[in-house]
């Protein structure tokens, strides 16, 4: 006997994607707009690293749309949990920074896109629908970014000081030139404030900076340079 046209059994089963995001107003707008797509179901949403891997271990996602701004911690960490616990869950990072820099770091920590906040607000279906497909995808802007990072277009002793940080060396850097005391970066990224310090040094040390108020000054520069 044949099924019938409204029988389950022949419904495509929907991509499930956990939404994570510091922001609830970002999260509930993700979801109205996935959500009404037949292909594609919100089944979580978390707004920290740990709530986000307690949500996907529950309820088994195939993707996860990732903030590179999370509470009490950074999307790059989460995303390499993620990577170390599921190899085969797929992960589309949408942030504000719309730099090279973390582009590549997230692809190569095993994201397989990385779209800005502002271009999501157009492509955001059709950049789950690439990555589910199996695509690597990235926003017109972190490609000629990426581009001319390739052709050597942008400054090679720059590129080569940042390139040489570690992550944790990249998100301490940045927490500092978006104004955070060494308490504050201590507490978004779980550190002793023993360790902070320790960083602040190795960036002196690796971006040639004499000082405290060097390293500070450089760090607002880079960020403000990143958009």
């Amino acid at each position: 006997m044949s099924a019938s046209k409204n029988d389950p059994r022949d419904r495509i089963r929907p991509t499930r994607i956990v939404v994570v995001d510091d922001h609830p107003i970002v999260r509930e707008r993700l979801a109205e707009v996935i959500d009404a797509e037949p292909d594609l179901t919100v089944c979580g949403e978390a707004e920290s690293r740990q709530q986000a891997l307690e949500v996907i271990a529950e309820t088994k996602p195939d993707l996860a749309i990732i903030d590179l701004t999370l509470k009490e911690s950074h999307g790059l960490d989460l995303i390499k949990d993620i990577r170390r616990r599921d190899s085969h869950l797929m992960m589309l990072v949408i942030s504000m920074h719309d730099e090279s820099v973390y582009a590549e770091r997230v692809l190569f920590a095993g994201a397989r896109g990385y779209i800005t906040k502002q271009e999501a607000s157009r492509n955001i279906l059709a950049a789950i629908r690439r990555v589910v497909a199996g695509e690597i995808v990235v926003s017109e802007p972190i490609a000629q970014k990426v581009l001319q990072h390739v052709a050597g277009e942008t400054p090679v002793k720059l590129r080569a000081a940042i390139e040489q940080l570690s992550d944790r060396e990249l998100q301490v850097l940045e927490l500092i030139g978006r104004g955070h005391s060494t308490r504050q970066i201590a507490e978004t990224l779980r550190l002793e404030m023993k360790s902070v310090d320790t960083y602040r040094t190795r960036l002196r040390d690796k971006l040639g900076l004499l000082n405290a108020s060097e390293l500070l000054q450089y760090a607002i520069q880079w960020v403000r340079a990143r958009g």
